[in-house]
């Protein structure tokens, strides 16, 4: 007993309380936010909370586990984890739940709902950062193939998602970690390049409602009231204006009561805390997450290698990425492509995996004994 009380203390004094307070104050803010938008709903707001409770437990379960394990530890059996990567979406056309759309996204054990996408974007931030380590260490013809064949089995696991919004999320992550790595702007440039002469293909590619999503921010002849691809940032805008400097007060608000802006509790929870909590309770959510992402940047600086460090910034980019992502969909910014605001939207898949990725950071604040610079 007074072992495990002594390795408590010890845990505590190493790890990053900074960042574990953080994420904790996001995950019980966003299930305030979770109650108010499903209070009125059929069932009332229980089922939702009971199960964002028990992602927030084994969210800090994982926390915990992924902390006292070494990132390397894991990158090592990175072709278990790519074999595992394939596997579970694949299944998803098999054993896939359907959604809007005809997609399916989710795999359900027992009642339980999975989402595989949030599993597999941790996997490839630990596996493309142990290959760009591979590559920087031993620079040879070998260490240049693995990361190209990652590349690959990467680029058709994002042809079998159908989820447009996690793809342009392993894009960023990948754009990220690669011009932190060290990587030329020249070669950016001709990858961009490249990009734009197949841009009619990938275009071609997309299901006519997926065009008009992206078009929707920037052609004001789009129809707002159409259900398919305006109607949520329209209804968004609307939520957020109204909410003024103050807000309407919580569980008060028009909109979000009267459920106007459907899915509200998920990929639109920022427009509840823009028309109850108004411009105050957004500042605050967005500072939270902010602090998280400047923090995973921050332990990427100080942390011993390169392995370490593109961890971390991998983790970070998702973070910022994901954060901008969502909360331009609600101001009609940015395509609507079903993006989850991190801690504070309902999805246990999303909560769990989260907070599993900052563990990661956090074990790497633990092991730091040298700071790392990029290298040019």
């Amino acid at each position: 007993m007074k072992r495990a009380f002594t390795a408590t203390l010890d845990y505590i004094k190493k790890a990053d309380m900074f960042l574990l307070m953080l994420c904790i104050a996001c995950s019980i803010f966003g299930m305030v936010l979770i109650w108010s938008t499903t209070r009125n709903l059929s069932g009332g707001a229980d089922p939702f909370l009971m199960v964002q409770i028990g992602a927030l437990f084994l969210g800090l379960l994982l926390f915990v586990v992924f902390s006292l394990i070494d990132a390397d530890s894991i990158a090592r059996h990175w072709k278990i984890l790519l074999v595992f990567n394939i596997l579970i979406l694949v299944s998803l056309r098999f054993f896939g739940v359907g959604i809007a759309g005809g997609y399916r996204i989710w795999l359900r054990f027992f009642g339980i709902g999975v989402q595989p996408s949030e599993i597999v974007k941790l996997t490839f931030i630990i596996m493309f950062a142990y290959h760009i380590h591979y590559l920087k260490e031993y620079k040879n013809l070998n260490s240049f193939l693995s990361l190209m064949q990652l590349a690959v089995h990467f680029g058709y696991l994002l042809v079998l998602l159908p989820d447009l919004g996690t793809i342009l999320i392993f894009i960023a992550i990948f754009l990220v970690m690669t011009y932190l790595a060290g990587v030329k702007l020249r070669w950016f440039a001709l990858g961009g390049a490249l990009v734009a002469a197949i841009s009619p293909i990938l275009w071609g590619g997309l299901h006519s409602y997926q065009r008009y999503r992206i078009m929707a921010p920037f052609d004001p002849t789009i129809d707002p009231s159409n259900l398919s691809w305006n109607f949520q940032p329209h209804r968004s805008r609307i939520a957020i204006a109204s909410g003024q400097v103050t807000g309407q007060g919580l569980g008060q608000g028009t909109q979000t009561q009267g459920g106007s802006v459907p899915e509200q509790q998920t990929d639109f929870i920022f427009s509840a805390a823009g028309e109850e909590l108004g411009l105050i309770g957004v500042l605050v959510i967005i500072a939270l997450l902010a602090l998280i992402t400047i923090r995973c940047f921050y332990v990427a600086a100080k942390s011993r290698d390169t392995l370490s460090a593109l961890t971390c910034v991998g983790v970070g980019a998702f973070m910022m990425f994901q954060t901008l992502g969502n909360i331009g969909m609600t101001l009609g910014l940015t395509p609507v492509v079903g993006i989850a605001l991190p801690f504070f939207s309902y999805s246990g898949s999303s909560l769990v995996m989260t907070f599993a990725a900052m563990g990661l950071v956090c074990g790497v604040k633990m092991r730091t004994v040298s700071p790392w610079k990029r290298q040019i």
